[in-house]
């Protein structure tokens, strides 16, 4: 069972005695933890429409809990999850009610900020696990630009882990979607009382650029397109896909993890510009 899906964790400590929490965790632990090689996991996401059947919170959700259950997994070196960035790029759902966007700068500003503050703390092994499309490619903006600064964070969204699995295992959805088989999958493995089947609705895709155009180029989503907000068909979703979809992915994250813990950390100035 999942022990966290909430966007501020349950409290850990109160329950386990130890927390992998960035905020529940005390002076002497992270001081402790930084003498291991420690990776921070900064679960980004945003709070937006999901369709009539879902909670206006499910791509925090998801990555939140990714992040949690990836940190215990580890027990040899410290994964700590830090406060998760909940708001993300989605104004083009703003045609919908209960979404809440930042502007791309705005976004930049405080992700960045965040993470130099991490890198600061002296962890530098910084993973931004993403579960919102509208952060995808902004997230790689941001490790970009970080990295001018000799900041070094690793990008990733979670269903690109795994977009085999969705290919294969997917009835009607191919892909991740938006409030569709498979996020309403992993809504009814995390948190099922959340979900109301009886409003679930499979909205059909409006023409537009045709797949072989799509593979190279296309327009910024807009959620309008759809009559009630949904990419995909959550009738087709069910907890043991999104267990399936969950438990691939966070195996996933903790060989990232693992990985990146015996990396050494990158320099700018290692076989680039500026080389001495």
């Amino acid at each position: 069972m999942v022990s966290d899906a909430s966007v501020f964790g349950m409290g850990q400590r109160a329950t386990t005695g130890t927390t992998i929490h960035w905020q529940e965790m005390l002076r002497h632990e992270m001081l402790a933890a930084l003498e291991h090689d420690p990776v921070v996991i900064v679960p980004v996401g945003s709070v937006e429409q999901h369709g009539p059947h879902c909670p206006m919170d499910v791509d925090i959700s998801h990555t939140q809990a990714l992040a949690v259950e990836a940190a215990r997994a580890i027990a040899d070196f410290p994964v700590i999850v830090a406060p998760p960035v909940w708001c993300g790029l989605t104004h083009y759902n703003m045609g919908e009610v209960g979404t809440i966007t930042v502007s791309v700068e705005t976004f930049i500003a405080f992700v960045s900020e965040v993470c130099r503050s991490i890198w600061a703390n002296g962890f530098h092994r910084i993973i931004l696990v993403n579960g919102h499309g509208g952060n995808r490619d902004i997230c790689r903006v941001v490790s970009t630009k970080l990295a001018e600064e000799d900041i070094w964070v690793l990008p990733i969204t979670f269903w690109e882990m795994v977009s085999p699995l969705l290919i294969e295992a997917g009835e009607t959805d191919g892909w991740i979607g938006h409030g569709g088989e498979w996020e309403t999958s992993l809504q009814l493995y995390l948190r099922p009382t959340l979900i109301d089947r009886s409003r679930m609705v499979a909205d059909p895709e409006r023409p537009g650029f045709s797949s072989e155009i799509l593979a190279f180029t296309g327009f910024p989503e807009r959620r309008r397109e759809r009559e009630h907000g949904v990419h995909g068909n959550p009738l087709a979703a069910s907890p043991e896909k999104g267990e399936l979809l969950f438990l691939a992915a966070k195996d996933q994250l903790v060989a990232v993890c693992r990985e990146y813990h015996q990396l050494p950390i990158r320099g700018y100035r290692e076989f680039g510009s500026h080389c001495p």
